[in-house]
């Protein structure tokens, strides 16, 4: 009898939870719905409404994002592949020239330039992962990115620069 009580106990406390269904949720307040992309870096469109809370509230694609102004609904931004260059402070223009990897063309990253940012063409990473550094005396950049490496090997950290090594 017991056992029966518990699991009647158990059925009618699991009815009464709603689960989350992502993939085919409908907008309101006890679904979550996933939406692809992130908040942009900078607000630099005219929001779609004011005042939400989570994406729930945002029509379409748009996402709720938090601001100086406040919590609103935006368009995502959406991160591409690759990896911006390292930049010194102070190389670049001190200008904004994007906000997001959306804002820029084709392939091209929106990646700091030491000052400011500018649609750059990403270096590529290649699968796997750099082994630690062992006590390899090379103190010199023979890499800067994966793409300058032969075939499957990437450019690691050594005791003091970088080298092309297979990857582990």
């Amino acid at each position: 009898m017991k056992t029966q009580v518990l699991y009647l106990f158990s059925f009618v406390l699991l009815s009464l939870i709603k689960w989350p269904n992502p993939a085919g949720a409908t907008p309101g307040r006890n679904s979550t719905v996933f939406k692809v992309g992130h908040c942009p870096r900078k607000l630099t469109v005219v929001p779609s409404s004011r005042g939400c809370v989570c994406d729930d509230d945002c029509a379409g694609d748009h996402k709720c994002c938090v601001f100086d102004c406040g919590a609103v609904c935006v368009p995502p931004a959406f991160s591409k592949p690759g990896v911006c260059p390292r930049r010194k402070w102070g190389s670049g223009m001190c200008a904004e020239y994007c906000a997001n990897d959306s804002d820029c063309p084709k392939d091209e990253k929106c990646c700091h330039n030491g000052c400011g940012h500018e649609c750059i063409a990403p270096y590529t990473v290649k699968p796997g992962r750099c082994s630690k550094a062992k006590g390899t005396p090379m103190c010199a950049e023979y890499c800067y990115h994966d793409g300058q490496c032969a075939g499957e090997q990437k450019c690691c950290r050594t005791t003091c620069g970088h080298a092309c090594s297979e990857p582990c």
